[in-house]
């Protein structure tokens, strides 16, 4: 008889693989990216460094990450296929248009499954993957405010880019700088359901674009990449300092959850918050004194409702408060983190796709009792 081993739901603290692109490490509020700080990387490199170290499992040289960019430059544009393709998905979010757009792109380049190709072809497939990604969003998202694509200018640096590519304007110094630290902060975070996803898609020896696509799908739900709008939609439907203590009051009595709050994995402050605290403290503005405000009456209001309950900001709150200062525009929030994303994901489905184990659990039925006799004629009475 085969024996079952019990694992808690959801597969809470299960260790299912062993990876070298990195881990979160929840008791101490600290995750890495290969062997430094997610943190360290975000105050000291660009997103491009931290690019090449999830793929290439080393920081670059000089001269490594310019060819590295010379490799990216020509896959950023968008194909002709994709310039048919995506006014016809104008009605679509910019991330519901990505899971279409991106898996149209990779079919027709075409991508094979990773079973079937070495991992230099895989890596290239991942990087077409990736650098075409932002293109693609923004491009949707021009095109549904009724404005035409903009291309990806070789003059400026990722976050820069991106920015640009989808308002319009080249931005300020600041608001690159803040969005690339957003983005290097949200490279990877362990096995979350979106990469979870990805390597188990993976694991069939499935194409990278499949694996992506299906990663696309675990992020849209709104309890995976959907809270940093959702956060400021708390702000603003707090109002004013006034109604702070009465709103956050009136939440928990209703049992809602407050966005932008808690996390499954950190038992402590997470460190994505603190240091996106600490980008938004510096670009300054009513926002984030009120973001202050609100965060420490939270965490008071808490202390005092359920005592022994810790609970404090997770990325998302800050998150916000820093794309909103760069000019972001919420329906773009999740997308803006599917950008740096696509890079853990593809680190991890090129890890993945190392082993030729395919990952295959298996559920408890709990239905009625087999087998029962079929009617005859097959209809219930």
């Amino acid at each position: 008889m085969t024996e079952f081993i019990e694992v808690p739901k959801g597969l809470d603290r299960v260790i299912v693989a062993d990876t070298e692109i990195g881990d979160v490490r929840g008791d101490e509020g600290f995750y890495h990216y290969r062997q430094y700080s997610a943190v360290d990387l975000a105050e000291r490199c660009s997103f491009e460094q931290v690019w090449y170290l999830m793929t290439h499992a080393a920081l670059p040289t000089r001269d490594q990450l310019a060819r590295f960019k010379t490799q990216v430059a020509p896959h950023r544009a968008l194909t002709p296929l994709l310039r048919e393709l995506l006014p016809h998905l104008k009605g679509a979010t910019p991330l519901d248009g990505l899971r279409t757009a991106l898996s149209a792109a990779c079919a027709a380049r075409p991508m094979r499954p990773v079973l079937d190709i070495d991992e230099a072809a895989r890596a290239d497939d991942a990087l077409f993957a990736c650098a075409v990604t932002p293109t693609i969003l923004t491009a949707l998202w021009r095109i549904g405010q009724g404005l035409e694509p903009l291309d990806p200018r070789d003059d400026l640096g990722y976050a820069a880019n991106y920015l640009y590519m989808m308002t319009g304007t080249v931005p300020s110094d600041e608001a690159a700088s803040a969005i690339e630290h957003y983005l290097i902060l949200t490279v990877d975070h362990g096995f979350n359901a979106s990469t979870f996803t990805a390597r188990v898609i993976a694991s069939t020896g499935a194409d990278v674009g499949a694996a992506l696509v299906g990663a696309i799908g675990a992020l849209s739900g709104p309890l995976h990449g959907g809270a940093p709008a959702r956060a400021l939609d708390a702000l603003d439907a707090i109002g004013g300092p006034d109604n702070i203590d009465g709103w956050i009051r009136g939440e928990l009595e209703a049992g809602r959850r407050i966005m932008g709050f808690g996390h499954n994995v950190y038992k402590t402050e997470d460190p994505r918050s603190n240091h996106l605290k600490h980008v938004a403290t510096g670009m300054g503005g009513d926002i984030v004194d009120f973001s202050k405000t609100v965060e420490r009456r939270v965490v008071e209001i808490l202390a005092e409702v359920k005592p022994g309950r810790k609970l404090y900001t997770n990325v998302e709150f800050y998150a916000g408060v820093v794309m909103e200062l760069a000019g972001v525009p919420r329906p773009m929030f999740t997308p803006t983190f599917t950008t740096s994303r696509v890079v853990g994901w593809s680190a991890n489905i090129l890890e993945q796709a190392r082993d030729s184990k395919i990952i295959r659990p298996r559920a408890r039925y709990v239905g009625a009792p087999p087998p029962q006799p079929v009617p005859e004629g097959g209809f219930a009475d």
